[in-house]
């Protein structure tokens, strides 16, 4: 996968879809969109692809990824939200310490073709899919901090499944992270080439 413009734009717009889906379900309880939340959990168990779009199906099923970024990074300040940068934030820190550790890389890998195997039996939004996923960030992501708190309705909070997509998401946007990376993203393009990547975003929201 080459390191152009276009796909670190892919990737960054994966990685404020799954942060996009977390503030969401958070907040409503549920994703109305199921098949931007099936694309980006899918994003998570495609480890072979040939090109950056085949791991979410196409530019098409990230364009919750590609408006967030435009918003959050574009010149409307009223369309930026605080809540969102900081899960952005949280994830691209996480996947940096990650990123220094094979031993839990590694883990990471077992534990993912574990969810592969679980999907000859079950769907991909079922719940004990999604609370595998889940498992996964709570036990090799999660610890090693800082932890990302998420704000929204405490009522839906405490409910299992919501816990369980908003865990899943997470590990969907620290995939979407590790992908930014390889493909020559870093964390002072965000601040110096905003204008670049917003650029890019609208472009791919036209294919």
């Amino acid at each position: 996968m080459s390191h152009s413009l276009e796909n670190q734009t892919l990737a960054f717009a994966g990685l404020c879809q799954a942060a996009s889906l977390v503030q969401q379900v958070a907040r409503e309880g549920s994703i109305d969109n199921k098949t931007q939340l099936a694309a980006t959990l899918n994003s998570i168990l495609v480890t072979d692809a040939e090109q950056s779009a085949d791991i979410y199906g196409g530019h098409a099923q990230l364009s919750l990824g590609y408006q967030t970024l435009i918003d959050q990074l574009g010149n409307d300040s009223k369309r930026k939200n605080a809540e969102l940068t900081r899960y952005l934030v949280g994830i691209v820190a996480l996947e940096r310490k990650l990123a220094k550790r094979r031993d839990l890389m590694a883990m990471l890998g077992e534990r993912i073709n574990q969810v592969k195997r679980q999907l000859h039996h079950f769907e991909l939004l079922d719940e004990q899919v999604m609370a595998n996923m889940a498992g996964i960030y709570s036990d090799i992501v999660s610890p090693i901090g800082p932890r990302i708190q998420v704000a929204g309705n405490p009522t839906y909070l405490q409910q299992s499944l919501v816990q369980h997509q908003i865990r899943a998401l997470l590990l969907a946007g620290i995939r979407s992270a590790v992908l930014w990376r390889q493909l020559g993203g870093k964390r002072r393009h965000i601040l110096f080439s905003r204008k670049r990547l917003v650029a890019q975003a609208q472009a791919a929201l036209r294919y």
